[in-house]
Order: structure tokens, then sequence, then C-alpha cells
């Protein structure tokens, strides 16, 4: 019995070893990267542009001319 459990016992190390490293180590890469954030402060250009074109065209106004007043030596 001795003499058939040693041969069956090598071939079993010698199969299952191989696959226990069958895949090589493991090497876990536990960097984060970090990414910086804006400044609530930078609202971008955009809003700014729109702003200044809104206030331009209430306070240029965009009205026509006054119309001008016929005289009666003046034929209109």
């Amino acid at each position: 019995m001795k003499k058939l459990l040693a041969p069956i016992l090598a071939a079993t190390l010698a199969l299952s070893a191989p696959m226990a490293m069958a895949g090589g180590p493991v090497i876990v890469d536990d960097t984060v990267e970090v990414v910086a954030d804006q400044p609530a402060s930078s609202m971008g250009v955009l809003p700014v542009i729109l702003v200044a074109v809104a206030l331009c065209a209430a306070l240029c106004g965009g009205s026509d001319p006054e119309p001008t007043k016929c005289s009666a030596a003046v034929n209109c």
C-alpha cells in the first residue's frame, strides 16, 4: 500500500504545484490619481459677456430718432 501511495502523492504534488503559481505574483497598485478641483469663483467668461451685452442693450437704448416737426413753410 505504501508503494502505491508514494507515487500517487508525488504525481499529485507535481501536477498541482505549477497550477498554484500559474498566474504569477499579483501586484496591487494602490496609487490614486488626484485631480485638482477648480475654485468655485471661476464662473467663466460667457456669463460675464452675456451680462455686459444685456446691460448695454438696456442702457444704450435702441430707440428711433425723434421725428422732425414740419413747419408750414416747408413741404413735408
